[in-house]
């Protein structure tokens, strides 16, 4: 009875509450992937059809079909991103987390850097908390935050981690839930890098301000996420093109600059991998700007390729197997050249 009743909780711990929790997630404000995100993107996509219909410019005969229709919100690869973003919830639990857990201890904390930078050069007066430093530090979050990802993101272009990164790359089409598609071994690095460089940053922030400062947020959320957030950002993963032009977009990725950087052209391969900002490509060279007019796109990796990740095991294991096919393949060649 007690190992029955252990077995039980155990599955209420891993999969059942990170399952409901997800679910109920959607009806909060801490993540792109909220109902109120998610209505005001499709209110913008709407927006965009009536004025392609009165231009004439779209072949969509309704604005279910414009958003894809049937052929998109019910593609298997779609199917399998609403399936894959609950299994990411006890992936999380399971892998990221007790990873995470073991590895934060050994990397310098805010309070770290804090006592650093004391014992450096001697204590700072304490600065009055405002407003305005609270709005200061928040902007610095969401910048350090944006500037974490861009690297992860372009490292996990790389060869050996690539084929982590392919899992999101893999579905030929784009629905909201695709932005949850991604590695737990991807989620392990993004975090590990944005704990490294937050903790530098809030610490080095504190030291100059003589303590520790608020975030300023909206809602619980801090404030620049949730107005980035509210500009149409599930519409990243989808075939509704909306372009900023190309001027807004050398400061600010739009939904069709993310959709260029799924194209599986080459010209478009290694080009904007900000999330938010387009900063970061333009100051390092990946930026590639749109116009209002839609490109002609195919998302994935290739026919092939998108093949091999049609299902929730294969969006898991798949980047181990290839990986390890590899290095055995390596192994061969060399005993055979020795």
């Amino acid at each position: 009875m007690d190992l029955l009743f252990g077995l039980l909780n155990f599955l209420d711990a891993v999969v059942i509450e990170p399952v409901t929790d997800k679910f109920f997630g959607i009806f909060d404000l801490n993540g792109r992937f909220g109902l109120a995100f998610l209505i005001i993107s499709y209110l913008v996509a709407w927006g965009v059809y009536c004025h392609r219909l009165r231009a004439g410019v779209t072949q969509a005969s309704s604005y279910w079909q414009f958003l894809g229709g049937s052929r998109v919100h019910f593609h298997r690869s779609a199917l399998l991103d609403y399936r894959y973003y609950f299994l990411r919830a006890v992936l999380k639990v399971l892998f990221v987390v007790p990873v995470v857990g073991i590895v934060d201890p050994y990397i310098f904390s805010s309070g770290d850097w804090m006592a650093f930078m004391t014992n450096l050069w001697g204590e700072r007066p304490r600065l009055g908390e405002d407003m305005g430093l609270m709005v200061i530090y928040g902007l610095g979050v969401f910048l350090v935050g944006g500037f974490a990802h861009y690297w992860v993101h372009r490292a996990f272009h790389s060869r050996w981690l690539w084929e982590f990164h392919k899992v999101h790359h893999s579905a030929p089409v784009l629905v909201p839930a695709t932005a949850s598609r991604i590695h737990f071994v991807e989620k392990i690095g993004g975090r590990l890098a944005y704990l490294t460089l937050m903790g530098l940053y809030a610490g080095t922030f504190y030291y100059m301000c003589g303590g520790e400062v608020s975030r300023y947020t909206l809602f619980g959320v801090t404030y620049l996420v949730f107005i980035f957030n509210t500009l149409a950002a599930n519409l990243r993963h989808t075939h509704v093109w909306l372009s900023f032009g190309p001027r807004v977009e050398r400061w600010i990725n739009s939904p069709a600059q993310h959709q260029i950087h799924h194209s599986d052209n080459p010209r478009h391969f290694n080009k904007n991998f900000g999330t938010n900002l387009s900063i970061w490509d333009r100051m390092f060279g990946t930026l590639y700007v749109t116009t209002p007019e839609p490109e002609n796109i195919t998302f994935g990796i290739g026919e092939a390729e998108n093949r091999k990740y049609q299902s929730l095991g294969s969006l898991v294991f798949m980047p181990f197997v290839v990986i390890f096919r590899r290095w055995i393949g390596r192994l061969g060649v060399r005993r055979v050249a020795d």
